[in-house]
């Protein structure tokens, strides 16, 4: 039997429509459900909604409407949202659902006759918004603590659960789990607050009636941390389905924002210990995709929509600067052009022009078949240590490593082209061309495999210009170097990525300097300017100045040219190697910061920043702009 995989998001609450911050967590969590999947493991991936509580009350009262069918429209629009960017769940909990009602009511049994739940009466500080109780010391200038909106004074008849009683297993296990929680930091914070005394927290409620009631005390329905948390064990089976849920619990990752990490890896922990169930293997607290210096908070308002995003770039563009753009783990800040900026460098540029320009050589070159190579492998290593590096970042929960490690070797491949030169090796009949061009072809074979975690549309548009079945792809050994059979018929389409908003073009500002209004010329004026395709390279930073660059170019000359250009804050120095460029080539030279400039890049002017102009397809270095 194959090995099992079980992830779980955490379930959302369905108040509002969701935000680009879930939307984060989702796909993060996808991404490793596929990867797993490429592995040939039985995953069980389980995400949902947590449906009861006061403030979904009081909503549906203000709308005129019952609980039940307020949340039924927006649990319509989740998963919407989730088919959208194609989120491969296997399970989409409710905790409305009858299944869940009779798992939450047996829990309340056991946890009653095992004297983990008992009787009493609760006083203190609540925020309906949050859904949480406060004592007094933690309260910020007599608000909650968490979203700094007023709290109300309760005094009812609540259930409780003895949290307090498992303070000492459950550092017992975090000491011999180093990797339960996850990453470390997270770690650190939740012995923390164990250690400063863990208090018996309230698990029912008298005082609204929108939850699950519980059978031996009607009076009192069951609050949100047996209700919603227990979801985990309901979707794989428990008191249901014996045999599926041994196949499936404990989960292998918890994946939680880093505000609940503390219910995840305490109270939930804590009531699994109670039942003698099994903990999770890791509860992974990622961090927050910020809009300026704050979370994203729909109580708040300033959150972004990702349906807009998806129409407007794109499902692989939002998922993949959902993936790339945050160390996972750490905070990561929203914008927009950064949005734009790695779909142009990293999607256009690198990976799409690298689709291009290599069928359309295919197609020149080799009568647009495979050629069949002789042997000898530049990419090979380079591929083979993708593959080897983006499965172990996976394996360890690093998904924006992972990406990284698989545009390596895109950018290795670009490189490669102007290594190589495949279009002067065509011009002289040299035989290392068979060897040029299936190295990249093959090389963008695997890049398809290895990208399937993280992208949806993208590898299947890879396999189909390669000339391949996209269904040959479904494992991770697939990414073996040699898949791709010489002789096959490459079949070049459109780009995979097209460049966003590169119609508005002007020439690029002189560095430190800014764009004039030009006059109108005669074409005896137009053909003074020397303008040549390009190929970048080698680009670094310029010392002391934020908005300069210092690239080198091949424009088909003897010497490469040295090109001084203010890009900086639109493109990283990294991401420019192999990019086509188009170059004034007979501008005067400048010396900028002591390095002496031969040339000008042109680039459009757009909302979302500065954008280089490259051709459409690859050209020779030194082909003229005509």
């Amino acid at each position: 039997m194959a090995e099992r995989f079980t992830i779980t998001t955490p379930i959302y609450y369905p108040n509002d429509r969701l935000h680009i911050g879930h939307a984060y967590t989702t796909v993060a969590a996808d991404a490793l459900a596929r990867y797993h999947r490429l592995r040939g493991e039985d995953v069980f991936f389980v995400t949902g909604t947590d449906e009861h509580g006061q403030k979904i009350e009081e909503r549906a009262q203000k709308a005129g409407k019952t609980p039940l069918a307020y949340v039924d429209e927006i649990v319509s629009d989740i998963r919407d949202l989730w088919q959208l960017l194609q989120i491969s769940y296997d399970d989409f909990i409710r905790t409305t659902e009858p299944r869940h009602e009779r798992v939450v009511q047996e829990i309340f049994r056991k946890l009653e006759a095992s004297g983990d739940i008992y009787l009493s009466q609760y006083e203190g500080w609540y925020c309906t918004p949050c859904e949480s109780f406060w004592v007094e010391g933690k309260l910020v200038d007599g608000n909650c603590p968490t979203c700094g909106g007023p709290v109300s004074r309760l005094n009812e008849e609540s259930y409780f659960f003895r949290l307090s009683r498992y303070a000492k297993p459950l550092l017992q296990h975090i000491d011999s789990h180093p990797d339960f929680i996850q990453p470390t930091s997270r770690r650190n914070e939740m012995v923390s607050f164990i250690r400063q005394g863990l208090e018996d927290i309230s698990v029912s409620r008298t005082s609204f009636r929108w939850g699950i009631e519980l059978p031996q005390d009607p009076r009192h329905i069951a609050y949100v941390w047996i209700d919603a948390l227990t979801n985990y064990i309901t979707a794989c089976g428990y008191l249901q389905d014996d045999q599926r849920f041994a196949r499936f619990w404990p989960a292998d990752v918890h994946l939680v924002g880093k505000e609940i990490v503390r219910f995840h890896a305490i109270i939930w922990p804590a009531i699994l210990l109670a039942l003698g169930l099994p903990l999770p293997k890791v509860v992974y607290g990622h961090g927050w995709l910020l809009l300026g210096e704050q979370k994203m908070s729909k109580s708040r308002g300033n959150v972004i929509d990702p349906r807009q995003l998806v129409q407007r770039y794109g499902r692989d563009a939002v998922r993949y600067y959902l993936l790339r753009e945050v160390p996972f783990g750490a905070d990561g800040n929203y914008t927009e052009d950064a949005l734009v900026l790695r779909t142009n460098v990293d999607l256009a540029n690198d990976l799409g022009n690298l689709l291009s320009r290599t069928t359309a050589m295919i197609e020149r070159f080799s009568d647009g078949l495979v050629p069949r190579p002789s042997g000898r492998s530049v990419l090979r290593p380079v591929a083979e240590e993708a593959v080897r590096k983006a499965a172990d970042h996976l394996d360890r929960l690093q998904v924006s490593d992972a990406v990284v490690a698989v545009f390596e070797l895109v950018r290795r491949a670009n490189k490669y082209i102007e290594e190589a030169a495949p279009w002067q090796l065509n011009r002289t009949g040299d035989p290392r061309l068979a060897d040029v061009l299936y190295d990249l072809a093959e090389s963008l074979r695997v890049i398809a495999v290895l990208l399937k975690p993280f992208l949806v549309d993208a590898p299947h548009a890879i396999y189909r210009q390669l000339g391949l079945d996209n269904a040959d792809a479904t494992r991770l050994h697939d990414a073996a170097w040699g898949g791709l059979p010489p002789g096959t018929r490459v079949q070049r389409g459109e780009p995979i990525f097209p460049r966003i908003d590169q119609h508005l073009v002007t020439a690029a500002a002189a560095p430190e300097g800014e764009a004039q209004e030009s006059a109108e010329i005669a074409i005896d004026d137009f053909a003074r300017l020397d303008l040549r395709v390009g190929t970048v390279l080698a680009a670094q930073k310029v010392k002391g100045a934020d908005r300069l660059l210092q690239l080198t170019v091949d424009l088909g000359e003897a010497e490469p040219r040295t090109i001084v250009s203010g890009i900086a804050e639109h493109y990283l120095p990294e991401a420019l190697p192999g990019t086509q460029v188009v170059i004034v080539a007979n501008l005067h030279p400048a010396k900028i910061r002591g390095i002496v400039s031969r040339g000008m890049i042109l680039a459009g002017e757009a909302e979302s920043g500065l954008q280089i102009i490259s051709p459409r397809e690859a050209l020779p270095p030194g082909t003229k702009i005509r």
